[in-house]
């Protein structure tokens, strides 16, 4: 049952999602994920703790 029941599993999750991809509104997960990840770095930058002058002189 090895390989013929992994491959059935793949083909049936592969037409149900091609069903489920052409009847329904499912959204762009590329999209979705580019988004969160620019609201995360403009968060990131905003509430960074600023550099202590310290340690800019150092590592010059």
């Amino acid at each position: 049952m090895g390989i013929m029941g992994s491959s059935f599993s793949f083909i049936l999750g592969s037409v149900f999602g091609m069903y489920v991809a052409q009847n329904y509104n499912v959204p762009n997960i590329q999209k979705l994920s580019t988004t969160g990840l620019l609201i995360a770095k403009h968060i990131e930058e905003t509430y960074r703790k600023p550099k202590k002058r310290d340690d800019e002189n150092q590592n010059q």
